[in-house]
């Protein structure tokens, strides 16, 4: 695609979230601080809130990459899961290797007996889940009586939840107050600010090889902070957006004109534009695009 053009190895501004491309931010850092203590001092609940595209899925595999030595981990990256499949989910990512025919006591009886056996080998066990908006109220209810399980001095199961504001509304309700009072430790990720969307930006390009001056000005990084309202994930589908408007018009450097089309083109961003101009801009991108690919299509 713009690879060449650019002189970078991978992609910048992919959705998935790839550590590699991690950046100290304040906002991440404070998270990851919060989550690695709590795990050290044994907490039973700990909580991350964002909005959607906040970066609560990249913080998790950092953490899954960083978690401290000593720790047994169960990840569940879908909890849509009943209480049933829940346990069983627990289980499985534990290592325990169980007979399908098995009945819910015995399996619970399985996993406590397995989890007294990882205490006395000095482990931890923590079960992170990401996306835990999706639990049911049933299993909500099955991850807390999880947490009663516990030695006199340890728990024997800290469980990390990744989750969006919904979560927080549910937890808030009365039926949910045993839960949400067993919550020791908690953060609510925050958008990046005009300043840590730049930083951001260049961040991402050099990871990916490009070398030179900025390819984002500073002015053009506001527009896209104010676009993007400091959303991660917006912050890349208009960067994404502005380099293939950049590349498609043998340009260099991004300019406010790329940037305005990338935000029309973008339907959760901000500013609506002129949907001719919009349709004209990414139509001539497309046409020298197409024309790069035959000419050099094995460099793109």
């Amino acid at each position: 695609m713009y690879l060449y053009h650019f002189g970078m190895r991978e992609l910048p501004f992919t959705l998935t979230p790839n550590t590699d491309f991690f950046l100290n931010l304040k906002p991440h850092i404070e998270a990851m601080q919060v989550l690695l203590n709590a795990l050290k001092q044994g907490e039973g609940f700990i909580k991350v809130t964002g909005e959607v595209g906040t970066g609560k899925t990249l913080i998790c595999r950092k953490l899954l990459n960083d978690i401290p030595k000593g720790f047994a981990v169960a990840y569940i990256p879908n909890p849509y899961l009943t209480p049933s499949e829940l346990r069983w989910a627990v289980a499985t990512e534990l290592g325990l290797h169980l007979d399908s025919k098995i009945d819910q006591q015995t399996l619970t009886q399985r996993l406590q007996q397995h989890l007294l056996e990882l205490s006395a080998q000095g482990k931890g066990v923590v079960v992170i889940l990401d996306e835990a908006q999706a639990l049911p109220d049933e299993s909500l209810e099955a991850l807390r009586l999880f947490t009663n399980l516990e030695t006199e001095r340890r728990k024997l199961l800290q469980v990390i939840l990744f989750a969006q504001p919904e979560l927080d509304e549910r937890l808030a309700t009365k039926q949910f107050r045993q839960l949400r009072q067993r919550i020791s430790f908690s953060y609510q990720l925050r958008s990046m600010t005009p300043a840590e969307v730049a930083h951001y930006i260049t961040h991402r390009t050099q990871v990916a090889g490009y070398q030179g001056d900025d390819l984002f000005s500073f002015n053009c990084a506001k527009k896209i902070a104010k676009a993007s309202r400091g959303i991660p994930r917006l912050v890349n589908i208009l960067c994404h957006k502005s380099l293939l408007l950049c590349f498609g018009n043998k340009d260099r450097l991004i300019t406010n004109q790329h940037i305005k089309l990338a935000i029309q083109d973008t339907v959760d961003a901000t500013h609506r534009l002129n949907p001719t101009l919009l349709i004209a801009g990414f139509a001539i991108a497309a046409a020298v695009a197409m024309g790069l690919v035959f000419g050099f299509g094995w460099r793109l």
